[in-house]
């Protein structure tokens, strides 16, 4: 089972949608309990860093994402799900994030158009479990902040947008992608389908 966190902020159904086609039951959950018995857990997530901080404290979903992550069972944040998993965002005043990994999360500064939307092409930076039989295509962004990680080790992937934007991060169970695998075509879903196959390996 692979847990889809509600927290009042995600496009949950479509994240669901694509697990369920990829072969693998998606559940939509809501409490730290159903969490706990999943096998793998994606944290979607759309809308701005602060109120979606706020959703999560306010139903005990931060501590019970961090717990899950303490679990060593895979996790992917997904677009602002990943943002959410670094330490602290500039998104309408400085906010906490989860820090589950090192880094902020900043606004695109520069006389180019933002949000940065569109099909972007990724730029593997190492060997990771999720590239496996994956080549570097284009994948659908659609964001204002970028995340930027303290510790190399965590960029597993960047694109080009007038600079060099994280677009891919991992580091042992968990992982983000800051664009939406959905809606990214064979990549992204061959991207997705190799984080659910994590989810299921013993």
């Amino acid at each position: 089972m692979i847990a889809i966190i509600d927290y009042g902020m995600g496009n949950l159904h479509s994240v669901a949608s694509a697990v369920e086609r990829l072969g693998y039951r998606g559940v939509i959950v809501s409490d730290e309990q159903e969490l706990l018995q999943a096998e793998g857990a994606i944290l979607p997530g759309v809308g701005a860093f602060g109120d979606a901080m706020d959703h999560l404290r306010e139903s005990k979903l931060d501590a019970a994402v961090k717990r899950y992550a303490d679990s060593g069972k895979p996790l992917l944040g997904i677009c602002l799900g990943l943002q959410l998993l670094f330490s602290r965002s500039e998104e309408h005043g400085l906010h906490e994030g989860l820090n589950l990994l090192p880094g902020d999360v900043v606004r695109f500064r520069g006389d180019y158009k933002v949000p940065h939307m569109g099909w972007n092409k990724l730029e593997f930076r190492q060997a990771s479990p999720l590239f496996e039989e994956v080549e570097e295509g284009h994948v659908y962004f659609v964001h204002s902040f970028h995340v930027k990680p303290e510790q190399p080790g965590d960029l597993l992937a960047v694109t080009d947008y007038y600079q060099q934007v994280t677009a891919i991060v991992g580091r042992n169970n968990v992982f983000g992608m800051q664009f939406h695998p959905e809606k990214s075509g064979s990549v992204g879903m061959k991207l997705l389908g190799n984080f659910l196959a994590l989810c299921t390996r013993k």
